[in-house]
């Protein structure tokens, strides 16, 4: 064999190689992202008296339903369940755990390519010690964002998440109908990179993300009361308890 078709095959080699150990569909981003109960409910006819922002997921950019096959144990998270039922709670079921299974097969699943989720009990106690540190709920209250019968307006929402933070999130509010003149706050994104330190989140909303968006969305977006990125020109109703 010559060395030029030797060098052709080494090459060959090489590109097989790192084809078989790149990972498919390897995701680049985590979206921690917490919903504010009292919104949901009133959507859903929910009747729950948590005044605290909850968890929703963990979600990476890419990838929905990722291993079908790898099936959802509570028993192998036993230890997360007592946070998990005060973070995470189901607000439509709050005896089920059918909302963290339908979270593990959609997004964790997907999250498990990475070596440091790639367990039920990774990828659920990172999302909770991830939320914990953020605190969301009690920076918000800390620089008086709270729930209130006043109006704010987007820039002093996202202000106080981006100077706090260092960060964008993206903020998605309900748009009660088309003509509406006020807007409700529903859902709030905080990014990281895959290494867990914070990133800003996209402000736009791309097509993964709006589909992304229905797979967890109660409504889905696509109808007028779903979540949809916040209109930085109208005034934001934050809601108490209902």
């Amino acid at each position: 064999m010559g060395l030029s078709s030797l060098f052709l095959v080494c090459v060959a080699a090489a590109m097989s190689s790192a084809f078989v150990i790149s990972p498919p569909h390897m995701w680049s981003k985590l979206i921690l992202t917490h919903h504010w109960p009292t919104t949901f409910c009133s959507m859903e006819h929910c009747h729950l008296n948590i005044s605290y922002w909850t968890l929703h997921g963990l979600w990476p950019d890419k990838g929905i339903d990722c291993n079908s096959s790898w099936h959802f144990n509570s028993s192998q998270i036993e230890d997360l369940l007592p946070d998990m039922k005060k973070s995470w709670p189901d607000l439509l079921n709050p005896s089920s755990s059918g909302f963290w299974k339908y979270e593990w097969h959609k997004h964790g699943t997907c999250a498990a390519k990475a070596e440091s989720l790639n367990s039920q009990h990774k990828y659920f106690s990172k999302a909770l010690e991830l939320y914990h540190k953020l605190d969301l709920d009690s920076i918000l209250k800390k620089f008086d964002i709270i729930p209130s019968d006043k109006y704010y307006t987007f820039s002093q929402i996202e202000g106080v998440i981006e100077n706090f933070y260092g960060v964008t999130p993206k903020i998605q509010c309900v748009h009660p109908s088309q003509n509406a003149d006020v807007q409700i706050l529903g859902q709030i994104e905080i990014c990281f990179n895959p290494d867990f330190t914070l990133l800003d989140c996209e402000r736009q909303t791309t097509m993964d993300e709006f589909t992304k968006e229905s797979w967890d969305s109660p409504m889905g977006v696509g109808k007028p009361s779903g979540f949809s990125v916040c209109d930085h020109d109208m005034p934001v109703y934050y809601p108490s308890l209902l």
